[in-house]
């Protein structure tokens, strides 16, 4: 295609030399108006195109903020019945309080229910316990806040929590906190 475009050159500028200076003139205007026109619908395409992309920009980032605000909803959803069972728990205590009734034992299976449902809530989300106990001690997934001295369980196993960790499917969003086994010191 190059290679015609310059033979097609060559001979455009052969013809236009044996060609009398009126017609050469005229030529070349027409020439000059066609590339004129060239370059101005060439300007409209960039033009347009770099609006399109704006545009396609703009979109972009009113969608991306859109989904970081309302990313969370359908967890959101999933937490309210644990609220209002949580504010039903509290209304019943109340309640029994005034009616002379154990409100302890209340209390404590209103508690209770409310944490397995924000357990089953969570787990449907893809959150999980990281489990530790009696597991060798992983920097990944767990936080030694001390060390203990026992023969019940190996050195460098973890030998309790004092924090629980949680993963969110294959990602940790907290690691444990937990207390590591040493060997017991010579003395």
């Amino acid at each position: 295609l190059e290679q015609e475009l310059e033979e097609l050159l060559t001979q455009a500028v052969v013809d236009i030399d044996s060609l009398p200076l009126e017609e050469q003139v005229n030529r070349l205007k027409s020439d000059l108006h066609t590339a004129r026109q060239e370059a101005a619908n060439n300007l409209d395409a960039s033009l347009r195109a770099q609006a399109e992309m704006a545009n396609f920009r703009r979109r972009t980032d009113e969608d991306r903020i859109n989904n970081a605000r309302y990313s969370n909803s359908r967890l959101i959803g999933n937490v309210l019945p644990v609220l209002e069972e949580l504010e039903l728990a509290i209304t019943h205590t109340e309640a029994g309080a005034e009616n002379n009734i154990s409100s302890n034992e209340q209390l404590l299976e209103g508690i209770k229910l409310i944490q397995r449902k924000l357990t089953s809530v969570l787990e449907s989300e893809g959150v999980a316990a990281i489990e530790a106990v009696g597991l060798m001690f992983n920097p990944l997934e767990h936080e030694a806040v001390g060390t203990e001295e026992t023969t019940k369980v190996e050195a460098g196993y973890v030998t309790q929590i004092l924090r629980p960790g949680f993963r969110l499917h294959d990602r940790i969003i907290r690691p444990a906190q937990v207390m590591v086994a040493m060997s017991l010191k010579d003395t």
